[in-house]
């Protein structure tokens, strides 16, 4: 007689991935790869894991991707209530609290996203808003989600902010914090098997949101 065999199965799947956001004086950079995949099989090289909410804010979420289609439809529809009601767009202080309520009231069965909110609030100043699953947030000069995370944030702790450095060097630019993104997620694509194939970087200042993509390792 065989032995009884146990069958797990989990509501969750972690589609990997990995972004990473900068706010600068007056601006936002905003860069994430496109790969979705489970364990050893890639899904598709060409998913966005970015949604823009308003003209000066976006979203990236990080983890299990049907939750995170969920999440931003859900918020795209409060965000429109918002509009009809207040005659104007949200702020990003103001859709930075909406997250976080949202997030915290599936906290007993949560969205299994992990996400970073950017935008430009009130001031002109770049917002950057670094999150977990349940709605805990903090505005951060920078920060980084995804599988990958634990690779970036080093770099980003050593360039942007300047960590255990006893030489003084000069702050980086809109330009070289582009260029820093980009480098960020070709390193992590080569020690990351669930982040690679192409990238997106967006950038958000007082003219809007301009986006650009660039490659990435593809196996």
């Amino acid at each position: 007689m065989q032995a009884p065999i146990e069958h797990r199965w989990s509501p969750y799947a972690d589609n990997g991935g990995t972004c990473l956001g900068v706010s600068g004086e007056d601006y936002v950079v905003l860069a994430a790869d496109t790969r979705l995949s489970s364990g050893y099989k890639i899904h598709t090289r060409n998913c966005s894991k970015v949604t823009q909410l308003t003209d000066k804010v976006l979203i990236c979420s990080c983890g299990m991707k049907s939750d995170a289609i969920t999440l931003h439809k859900h918020l795209k529809a409060r965000l429109v209530m918002y509009e009809h009601q207040h005659r104007r767009q949200a702020s990003v202080n103001a859709i930075a609290q909406l997250l976080s309520t949202t997030l915290y009231y599936k906290r007993f069965f949560p969205y299994y996203t992990f996400n970073v909110l950017c935008g430009i609030d009130d001031e002109g100043k770049g917002a950057c808003y670094h999150y977990d699953a349940i709605g805990n947030f903090e505005r951060v000069p920078y920060t980084t989600s995804g599988s990958g995370s634990s690779l970036v944030m080093g770099v980003l702790d050593a360039q942007l902010g300047k960590e255990n450095q006893t030489i003084e060097t000069a702050t980086l630019n809109k330009a070289e914090i582009v260029e820093l993104s980009k480098d960020v997620l070709s390193s992590v694509g080569e020690r990351d098997i669930f982040t690679g194939d192409y990238g997106e970087i967006f950038i958000i200042d007082a003219g809007g949101i301009t986006k650009a993509n660039f490659d990435l390792k593809q196996d």
